[in-house]
């Protein structure tokens, strides 16, 4: 009988690994909005996001509601790194009968035992301008939906006071603090409240601000980790294993649907003592467990913590006994009646006898003491199973955390996760062995974490001053970043205004009169056709318009187009030289690429796309207006780059071509997106530069002779704001990227908005916020400011969100989220950036309100195009499609969705389509060279 008993409570490591995986899916049950109210490991969001870092310091106050007592704590910090906090206790004991009394009793008498403690350990001239942060500790089940804000779900440890259930806490404790501290009919503070009034007499004016406020609740569980993640280390779990049992850990916070928090970690709170109310744990269960269960307050609720808590613990033993007794395997002969008594064997007994290395002797008294008459048989078979009970607790408490370090490893997506555990309760400090069993068995259920236990050596109180403290760090730093990003941040007027702006500045650049003086200069392109399907034959294409030059052949026949190219770089010793020698680099490339498709002796129709600003004259000859993209090569400013291009051939003596078409990139797009779609009349580039074009009405083109159909006009809005219209926009780190480039006052529009720039303009943030101490600790980076050094595909890279996909493969909900963080750090690492979580997530931040900006600016420029051609053709709703490119529209993941959500609230009349450009603006520089061949013949 004895060893089936023992083997009843012993569990197979099969079996475990079982139970770890049922863990695993409870706890995402608990933390999916969708399934969050059928877990039973409930997830409780607890809206701490950060752990502390060391700067935290002043006074914070923290009160602690325990089993019979009231624990309040003074802890003074430093800002040293939490080395030498200063701090003073004061213990209350509870009064008789009021943890079954009125809730409004209870909470009166916590805040009178501040009060006490406050009037008893600091002075009135103290910081008696200050309100003193209270940490409040509550070790019950709560819905927390803020820090400060928590609704009991209900009792337990003996706790059962009228009128909480379903109310905030924070909200009760807060009235009872206020209320001591009104002054009653005598003029004394409510209850006594000494200290409250000499603190008001101490304020040289009347004030109407509280003294004591409660910034932040947590339970026990909560307070642990915090307390263990001081002096210098780095907590992100904790456990209790005590009376109850409980968990908590740093989640991602994107993944705990319950809060509207997407960005770094949250601390959450398993409650896991509710673990198996749904019969998974049934098998595991034992008569023993059953009877326990059954005498309980609260029978088939909390069944794993009546397995684990030391509440249980001696009445497990019991049960075990009063069996064995029946089948007469223990205590025979005797008289065993005690032991139908609850609660006469405590967790104290079951200590002192499982370590109690010295035989018998101390068992025998105990069980005597009892009122029990042993045998030496009796005595070893007491030591046997209080020794099966306690280390089966310790396993399954092992089991659990298994199942939290594993989850946290996949979750972000590590290969192997080493994390600081810290640890308190009953069982863990009065059980030698606890520590042994938590590490060896987790080891075995999650061979990939490497687990380190810190015991917490003052409670949970110093934990919940920092986490008070940490609260108030965030909160400040908050406010400071949120100081630094509001320049950034436009409003739907801002962007109503340059929307209305653009339009101003498009109709100036359309007039003859105005154009000269306007920044958007809607310049004409002489292109008024799209295609329409009846071009053939062979065309080459050239593509000017960044560092890579592109050659293409494009062949358009009946069964569509196809195409062959080429990519050559443009050194940058070019870009900045001689035009002639650009001209004759493109020559050279052109030669190169009709040698390797065998083209060198035909003469082939070359349409030319040159994506700077030139006037244009004629469909073959355009003026170049000035250099973008850090280009200068000289001698080419207002001369006609086509001929430049023909002078070239002529020097390299080349007559395999004929140009016959100059075009812009942002015209090439709309074009070779026109081929596939005749509704794409507007083209737009965001790449490394910005561009838009569209289809304009001549009547409306004063720059050109002409009223009847419609032409191609290039925008050239890269120079909107160039007069000064957007200087209310121009932030401090715009005038700073600006006055570092080479055109410093020029394409002011494209500076805000294209890829060459938001790289700059994140550095230039990140440099101020490092030096406001708000990044990185403060601490000075060298690689930081290097110029251009924060690349913009670092932007996509750091704001990546995921699809999901990895999701349905390992059923955890791990996205992009995790695996972006992780690249964050490899960006770091590559910056050589000392970084923290949370400087990654404040990097993802910075990076968003900057790339949501562009995409905002680019939607009202857009707008203001659409809402034109709306209006020109009389029409209530315009439908028309967007031929686009650009690398920051193809490749950052929010853009493209930020760009067109803001478009459609800009212009709701306007249907928009988006279509990508697949090609380039090559095939659309072939297909101007085809309409304009096709048109040719037509003449002759």
């Amino acid at each position: 009988q004895i060893q089936r008993a023992l083997r009843t409570l012993s569990i197979p490591l099969e079996r475990l690994h079982v139970m770890k995986g049922h863990m695993i899916e409870d706890m995402c049950k608990g933390l999916s909005h969708q399934t969050h109210a059928q877990a039973k490991v409930r997830m409780l969001p607890t809206y701490i996001c950060s752990t502390p870092n060391g700067t935290e310091k002043g006074n914070f106050l923290v009160v602690e509601l325990c089993q019979s007592q009231v624990r309040t704590l003074l802890v003074t910090l430093y800002g040293d790194g939490n080395l030498s906090p200063q701090m003073m206790y004061k213990i209350f004991d509870l009064p008789e009968g009021i943890t079954q009394g009125e809730g409004e009793a209870l909470f009166d008498f916590i805040a009178q035992c501040v009060t006490q403690f406050l009037t008893e350990t600091t002075s009135s001239d103290t910081n008696s301008e200050q309100c003193l942060p209270l940490g409040f500790v509550f070790p019950f089940t709560c819905r927390q939906t803020q820090l400060d804000k928590a609704e009991l779900l209900s009792w337990s440890k003996g706790f059962n006071c009228s009128g909480v259930v379903g109310k905030d806490v924070v909200e009760l404790l807060q009235a009872a603090i206020d209320k001591q501290a009104r002054p009653d009919k005598e003029g004394e503070a409510s209850g006594g409240g000494g200290w409250f009034k000499s603190r008001k007499s101490s304020q040289s004016a009347p004030s109407q601000s509280r003294l004591v406020e409660v910034v932040a609740l947590m339970n026990d569980t909560v307070g642990t980790m915090m307390t263990c993640s001081m002096e210098g280390r780095a907590c992100e779990v904790a456990m209790v294993a005590d009376k109850g049992s409980n968990c908590c850990f740093m989640a991602e916070a994107y993944l705990v649907e319950t809060t509207d928090e997407t960005s770094g970690r949250m601390c959450v709170n398993t409650e896991w003592g509710c673990f198996g109310d749904d019969g998974t744990l049934n098998d595991l269960f034992t008569p023993y467990d059953q009877a326990v269960d059954e005498e309980s307050s609260n029978p088939g609720e909390k069944r794993f913590e009546k397995m684990v808590g030391t509440l249980y613990l001696g009445e497990i033993v019991r049960h075990v006994l009063i069996a064995l007794t029946a089948e007469k395997a223990m205590f025979t002969g005797t008289d065993a009646a005690v032991l139908k008594e609850k609660g006469v064997l405590t967790m104290q007994h079951l200590l002192e006898i499982v370590n109690n290395e010295d035989g018998i002797t101390e068992v025998k008294r105990i069980l005597e003491a009892l009122g029990l008459q042993p045998s030496e048989r009796d005595c070893g078979r007491m030591q046997q199973i209080c020794r099966a009970v306690v280390g089966r607790a310790a396993t399954l408490h092992a089991t659990g955390l298994a199942a939290i370090l594993s989850y946290m490893c996949q979750t972000r997506d590590l290969e192997s996760l080493m994390v600081n555990v810290g640890v308190e309760g009953e069982l863990f400090a009065g059980y030698p062995r606890f520590e042994e069993i938590l590490l060896s068995v987790s080891r075995l259920l999650a061979p990939e974490c490497m687990a380190t236990i810190l015991a917490s050596r003052d409670g949970s109180g110093r934990g919940a001053a920092m986490v008070t403290a940490v609260a108030l760090r965030l909160a400040a730093q908050r406010r400071a970043v949120d100081e630094v990003l509001a320049p950034l941040r436009l409003s739907r007027d801002d962007l109503v205004k340059v929307q209305a702006l653009m339009r101003e500045e498009m109709d100036r650049g359309l007039g003859k009169e105005t154009n000269p003086s306007a920044s958007v200069r809607m310049l004409p392109t002489y292109v008024t056709h799209t295609p329409d399907g009846t071009e053939k034959g062979d065309f080459l294409a050239l593509d000017l318009g960044g560092t890579n030059f592109r050659v293409l052949v494009v062949r358009i026949t009946e069964d569509g187009i196809t195409m062959a190219s080429e990519i050559y770089v443009i050194p940058v010793s070019i870009m900045q030289g001689s035009g002639e020698e650009l001209f004759d680099h493109i020559i050279d490339c052109i030669i190169d690429f009709q040698t390797k498709q065998n083209l060198v002796a035909q003469m082939l129709p070359l349409g030319f796309t040159f994506s700077f600003p030139c006037q244009q004259v004629g469909l073959d000859k355009a003026l170049l207006l000035t250099w973008t993209k850090g280009f200068s090569a000289s001698g080419c400013v207002g001369q006609d780059v086509v001929q430049l291009l023909r002078d070239a051939a002529k020097r390299k003596r080349h007559l395999g071509m004929q140009v016959v078409a100059l075009v812009n990139d942002t015209v090439g797009t709309m074009m070779a997106c026109g081929y596939d779609d005749p509704k794409c009349e507007i083209g737009l580039i965001v790449g490394t530069g910005t561009n838009a074009c569209y289809m304009e009405e001549m009547k409306n083109v004063g720059t050109v002779e002409g009223d009847q159909g419609r032409m191609c006009i290039n925008m050239e809005w890269g120079a909107f704001g160039d007069n000064g219209c957007l200087d209310h926009l121009f932030t401090h780190f715009d005038k700073v990227v600006d006055e570092t480039t080479i055109n410093p006052g020029k394409q002011r529009f494209e500076k805000l908005i294209s890829g060459m720039y938001l790289g700059e303009i994140v550095r230039q943030i990140l440099l101020v916020m490092t030096e406001k101490d708000l990044l990185f600790q403060g601490k000075p980076c060298p690689k930081l400011q290097t110029k251009d050094i924060f690349k913009t595909k670092f932007l996509s890279t750091i704001e990546l969100d995921g699809d999901g996909d990895s999701a349905a493969n390992n059923g955890i909900g791990l996205d992009s989220n995790g695996l972006a963080l992780r690249q964050i750090r490899a960006i770091l690492n590559e910056l050589e950036l000392d970084a923290s979580f949370e400087d990654s997530v404040l990097m993802r931040e910075v990076c968003q309100t900057v790339s949501l900006r562009a995409a905002q600016l680019c939607a009202a420029g857009l707008a203001a195009v659409v809402e034109k051609m709306r209006e020109n053709r009389g029409v209530d709703q315009l439908s028309v499609t967007v031929g686009v490119d650009g690398t920051l529209y193809k490749l950052h993941p929010c853009f493209s969705n930020n760009l067109q959500t803001t478009l459609k609230d800009l212009a709701p009349n306007c249907n928009v389509t988006f279509m990508l450009s697949e090609d380039g603006s090559g095939k659309g520089a072939a297909l101007v060279a085809a309409v304009a061949d096709r048109a040719a013949n037509a003449m002759e």
